[in-house]
């Protein structure tokens, strides 16, 4: 098992070593400019877009697709908003020091440039699979935009595991550890009800996981806003000096009261761009498999919206 461990953690040295940090933010900057940085000019647009689409009955005149745009989103977030945003955040601070936010911020805000180019090309290289659904995502457009049929195969196979991991195993563990310690519930308990309420849900396919996505996700997202506000209300006394020890962190590498592990700068970028990734999937091209799905002719209009 030791062997194991530190197997894996020279993978992940390399994987979120110093040239993945430039080439995660490099990319997302280099697509800032690209596109005049568009998370920028036409994030107000994007909202109308995403309100619109909440609120939008009639999907006759979409355009070809399986679920909706707004669905698409919701379903792209349901995977991001909670784990990602709640122990995400919190581990990035614990391995990076109090700085690692900030890198989180400036991850997530090139980071949009990143997800609209995302969407945009899972739309644009969909293909029509054999029982007549739309079908997305990094392997269509790395087999018919790039022509590289084999790199398409390999993000197929990572991109599977990376489901069954990233995608459901560190959920899972977080909410029954916290039904574990905050309830006593057996973690045995948690794994058989989350397995049967997932089993409902992906046996209905695309349409049936956006449908669950489209009701859940928004009442998700308002709780954990909601959730966050009433702790800031609560300590907003504190709020200037913590946003000054968050910044000055960053860039200095001056670890907070009572130390954490790995105070340095480089730590700090470190862990907030990777946990900046888990907490947005930016740059991980699972989210236009997503978008890919959506009712639309215009890729433009859901890479906004996905941005």
């Amino acid at each position: 098992m030791e062997t194991l461990f530190e197997i894996i953690g020279v993978i992940n040295s390399i994987v979120w070593g110093p040239w993945m940090m430039v080439l995660v933010l490099g990319t997302g900057l280099w697509l800032s400019i690209g596109t005049g940085f568009i998370q920028f000019r036409k994030f107000g647009h994007a909202v109308r877009l995403m309100v619109q689409g909440a609120r939008r009955k009639d999907t006759a005149e979409l355009g070809p697709g399986e679920i909706t745009p707004f669905q698409a989103l919701m379903t792209a977030l349901s995977a991001t908003v909670g784990n990602g945003n709640i122990a995400g955040v919190a581990t990035a601070i614990a391995l990076g020091g109090v700085g690692a936010p900030v890198w989180m911020w400036i991850t997530g805000l090139v980071g949009m440039a990143t997800k609209y180019a995302e969407a945009y090309l899972g739309v644009k290289y969909r293909q029509r699979l054999p029982d007549g659904a739309l079908a997305g995502g990094p392997m269509y457009f790395l087999e018919h935009g790039l022509k590289l049929k084999w790199l398409a195969w390999l993000f197929a196979l990572f991109g599977a595991i990376t489901a069954l991991v990233i995608g459901n195993m560190v959920q899972a563990n977080s909410a029954a550890l916290v039904f574990n310690t905050q309830l006593g519930v057996p973690l045995w308990i948690s794994g058989v009800v989350l397995a049967v309420l997932t089993y409902l849900v992906i046996i209905g396919g695309v349409k049936r996981i956006a449908h669950v996505a489209g009701i859940l996700v928004p009442i998700m997202c308002v709780i954990y806003l909601a959730g966050g506000l009433v702790l800031i209300l609560i300590r907003i006394a504190d709020l200037p000096a913590a946003f000054a020890l968050i910044f000055k962190s960053a860039f200095t590498g001056q670890a907070a009261a009572g130390g954490f592990a790995g105070a340095a700068v480089a730590q700090a970028i470190r862990y907030g761009v990777a946990r900046g990734i888990f907490s947005n999937e930016a740059g991980l091209g699972t989210a236009s498999i997503a978008h890919g799905a959506a009712m639309t002719r215009d890729p433009a209009r859901q890479g906004t919206i996905a941005m």
